[in-house]
Protein backbone atom coordinates (compact mmCIF):
# COMPACT_ATOMS: atom_id res chain seq x y z
CA UNK A 1 0.00 0.00 0.00
CA UNK A 2 2.80 2.42 0.83
CA UNK A 3 4.49 1.73 -2.52
CA UNK A 4 1.26 2.62 -4.31
CA UNK A 5 1.05 5.92 -2.42
CA UNK A 6 4.64 6.74 -3.37
CA UNK A 7 3.90 6.27 -7.09
CA UNK A 8 0.65 8.25 -6.98
CA UNK A 9 2.32 11.73 -7.26
CA UNK A 10 4.28 10.48 -10.29
CA UNK A 11 1.06 9.32 -11.91
CA UNK A 12 -0.53 12.73 -11.32
CA UNK A 13 2.57 14.48 -12.76
CA UNK A 14 2.48 12.23 -15.84
CA UNK A 15 -1.19 12.98 -16.45
CA UNK A 16 -0.59 16.72 -16.01
CA UNK A 17 2.37 16.75 -18.41
CA UNK A 18 0.42 14.75 -20.97
CA UNK A 19 -2.48 17.23 -20.79
CA UNK A 20 -0.17 20.22 -21.16
CA UNK A 21 1.54 18.59 -24.14
CA UNK A 22 -1.83 17.97 -25.80
CA UNK A 23 -2.83 21.62 -25.29
CA UNK A 24 0.46 22.84 -26.82
CA UNK A 25 0.11 20.48 -29.79
CA UNK A 26 -3.42 21.74 -30.39
CA UNK A 27 -2.23 25.36 -30.17
CA UNK A 28 0.49 24.67 -32.74
CA UNK A 29 -1.88 22.92 -35.16
CA UNK A 30 -4.40 25.79 -34.86
CA UNK A 31 -1.54 28.22 -35.54
CA UNK A 32 -0.54 26.31 -38.69
CA UNK A 33 -4.10 26.61 -39.99
CA UNK A 34 -4.30 30.31 -39.01
CA UNK A 35 -0.95 31.15 -40.63
CA UNK A 36 -1.50 29.16 -43.83
CA UNK A 37 -0.51 31.21 -46.87
CA UNK A 38 1.24 33.90 -44.81
CA UNK A 39 4.49 35.47 -46.00
CA UNK A 40 5.75 35.80 -42.41
CA UNK A 41 4.42 34.18 -39.27
CA UNK A 42 5.45 33.66 -35.66
CA UNK A 43 4.12 31.84 -32.62
CA UNK A 44 5.56 32.37 -29.17
CA UNK A 45 4.42 32.80 -25.60
CA UNK A 46 3.30 36.36 -26.27
CA UNK A 47 0.97 35.44 -29.13
CA UNK A 48 0.87 34.85 -32.87
CA UNK A 49 1.52 37.23 -35.74
CA UNK A 50 1.36 36.97 -39.52
CA UNK A 51 1.83 39.03 -42.63
CA UNK A 52 -0.59 37.97 -45.33
CA UNK A 53 -1.37 39.88 -48.53
CA UNK A 54 0.09 43.13 -47.14
CA UNK A 55 -1.94 42.98 -43.92
CA UNK A 56 -0.11 42.41 -40.64
CA UNK A 57 -2.28 40.91 -37.90
CA UNK A 58 -1.60 39.55 -34.46
CA UNK A 59 -3.65 37.29 -32.23
CA UNK A 60 -3.59 35.87 -28.76
CA UNK A 61 -4.46 32.30 -27.86
CA UNK A 62 -7.56 32.30 -25.65
CA UNK A 63 -10.01 29.55 -24.78
CA UNK A 64 -8.65 27.11 -27.33
CA UNK A 65 -8.65 29.46 -30.31
CA UNK A 66 -6.77 32.41 -31.77
CA UNK A 67 -8.50 35.70 -31.01
CA UNK A 68 -7.44 38.44 -33.42
CA UNK A 69 -6.30 41.53 -31.54
CA UNK A 70 -5.48 44.03 -34.28
CA UNK A 71 -4.50 44.46 -37.94
CA UNK A 72 -2.23 46.91 -39.74
CA UNK A 73 -1.75 47.62 -43.45
CA UNK A 74 2.00 47.37 -44.14
CA UNK A 75 1.86 49.75 -47.12
CA UNK A 76 0.90 52.52 -44.64
CA UNK A 77 3.83 51.79 -42.29
CA UNK A 78 5.75 54.97 -41.42
CA UNK A 79 7.72 54.03 -38.30
CA UNK A 80 8.69 50.80 -36.59
CA UNK A 81 10.06 50.87 -33.02
CA UNK A 82 11.27 48.20 -30.62
CA UNK A 83 9.99 49.04 -27.14
CA UNK A 84 10.48 47.59 -23.67
CA UNK A 85 7.48 45.51 -22.67
CA UNK A 86 6.86 46.85 -19.18
CA UNK A 87 8.68 50.17 -18.79
CA UNK A 88 6.21 52.44 -20.52
CA UNK A 89 7.51 54.34 -23.53
CA UNK A 90 11.18 53.36 -23.20
CA UNK A 91 12.80 52.14 -26.42
CA UNK A 92 14.71 48.88 -26.21
CA UNK A 93 18.49 49.14 -26.42
CA UNK A 94 20.44 47.07 -28.93
CA UNK A 95 21.96 44.92 -26.16
CA UNK A 96 18.62 44.11 -24.53
CA UNK A 97 17.20 40.61 -24.70
CA UNK A 98 13.96 38.99 -23.60
CA UNK A 99 10.37 40.14 -23.80
CA UNK A 100 9.56 43.30 -25.75
CA UNK A 101 6.97 44.82 -28.06
CA UNK A 102 7.10 46.01 -31.61
CA UNK A 103 5.32 49.32 -32.23
CA UNK A 104 3.96 49.91 -35.73
CA UNK A 105 2.98 53.50 -36.56
CA UNK A 106 1.34 54.77 -39.72
CA UNK A 107 -1.77 56.32 -41.23
CA UNK A 108 -2.79 57.74 -37.85
CA UNK A 109 -2.77 54.29 -36.25
CA UNK A 110 -0.47 52.83 -33.62
CA UNK A 111 -0.25 49.12 -32.84
CA UNK A 112 1.88 47.29 -30.24
CA UNK A 113 2.72 43.62 -30.83
CA UNK A 114 4.33 41.67 -27.96
CA UNK A 115 7.30 39.37 -28.61
CA UNK A 116 8.91 36.84 -26.28
CA UNK A 117 12.36 37.34 -27.80
CA UNK A 118 14.02 40.64 -28.75
CA UNK A 119 16.21 38.99 -31.41
CA UNK A 120 13.15 37.64 -33.21
CA UNK A 121 11.52 41.08 -32.96
CA UNK A 122 14.61 42.70 -34.54
CA UNK A 123 14.43 40.23 -37.45
CA UNK A 124 10.75 41.03 -37.89
CA UNK A 125 11.56 44.76 -37.92
CA UNK A 126 13.98 44.28 -40.80
CA UNK A 127 11.57 42.09 -42.76
CA UNK A 128 8.56 44.37 -42.20
CA UNK A 129 10.50 47.48 -43.21
CA UNK A 130 11.69 45.65 -46.33
CA UNK A 131 8.12 44.70 -47.21
CA UNK A 132 6.89 48.24 -46.58
CA UNK A 133 9.56 49.66 -48.90
CA UNK A 134 8.68 47.12 -51.59
CA UNK A 135 5.02 48.18 -51.45
CA UNK A 136 5.82 51.88 -51.93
Amino acid sequence: MIHGLLWFPLLIAFILLTALGWIERRRQSLFLNWAEGAELSKLDGAGAARLKEGIFSWSSFEAGQFKEQDTFEIAKLELLELMALTSGEAPLTTESQGRCRLRLIGNGKEMDVPFSDAEQARKWMDQLMGRARCDL
